[in-house]
């Protein structure tokens, strides 16, 4: 009995699954269950969570420095969200990207980013993981598992429940490998396109590496190693230094300043 239920549940959802299959931006296929709206509200839920939890840093001439390089990279890009950017004290060598537009960054970061463009860099990668939709893909992973496709695939609108296990899931879940290679290549063409130079984010993960001392920082606690890393961006890097020659020929020079 219990062998025919199993396939059973498998027909039924097996539909859900196949509907739900997209393509992330390079190609790559995704399984999403969760609509655009719903991660938006869980990224939201899960921005004002670390707000409560971090303090925010009052130092205004760093925020606005943080805020110019963000919004030189947005502008280049059509998310059709309205972003807010906040710098967080601390020493996490950390920042990140969230459904629905919201970037924080945390002054230990800038320890490391010596300049907008290797912040750029970051900002490029994390705003990737969003319009790669790389958060809905993991969350609907595992919401999936936990409360089963066809339960999840019949939640609509803003389910309180559903929003806030996503929220969290924003909080612990790490991207993939996969994810994060892809968020790298996007992230290259963002601040290129924005008139940052991307050949700083070669010199940006070699700054990386040597910070990582004991262990790795926290931005880097799932990335591809720093070498691999590095690799790929060289071998994208003609592209994207043509990319910014074409940017800066189109008068993006961007002169953000702490």
């Amino acid at each position: 009995m219990m062998k025919f239920q199993t396939i059973t549940l498998a027909l039924l959802t097996l539909p859900l699954l196949v509907t739900a299959c997209a393509t992330s931006p390079t190609g790559r296929s995704q399984v999403l269950l969760v609509s655009e709206s719903q991660m938006a509200g869980m990224g939201e839920q899960a921005f004002n969570q670390l707000k409560q939890e971090n303090s925010v840093s009052t130092d205004q001439s760093m925020t606005r420095y943080v805020n110019c390089v963000s919004n030189a990279v947005l502008a280049e890009m059509n998310t059709g969200m309205d972003w807010e950017v906040v710098l967080f004290d601390g020493d996490a060598v950390n920042a990140f990207a969230l459904p629905g537009g919201n970037i924080g960054v945390f002054r230990g970061l800038l320890n490391v980013a010596e300049n907008q463009h290797q912040l750029a860099t970051v900002i490029g990668h994390e705003i990737a993981h969003v319009t790669a939709r790389h958060s809905a893909a993991r969350v609907s992973t595992q919401l999936a598992t936990q409360m089963g496709v066809s339960v999840l695939a019949q939640t609509t609108g803003m389910d309180p429940g559903l929003i806030g296990m996503g929220a969290d899931l924003l909080l612990t879940l790490p991207y993939s490998r996969a994810d994060e290679t892809e968020a790298d290549r996007l992230g290259l063409d963002y601040m290129a396109r924005a008139g940052f130079n991307p050949r700083e984010s070669v010199t940006l993960w070699h700054n990386m590496a040597r910070a990582s001392g004991g262990g790795p920082p926290e931005l880097l606690s799932t990335h591809p190693a720093p070498d691999s890393r590095i690799s790929e961006l060289q071998q994208r890097m003609p592209a994207a230094v043509q990319t910014f020659e074409t940017a800066q020929a189109r008068g993006r020079e961007p002169a953000c300043r702490p």
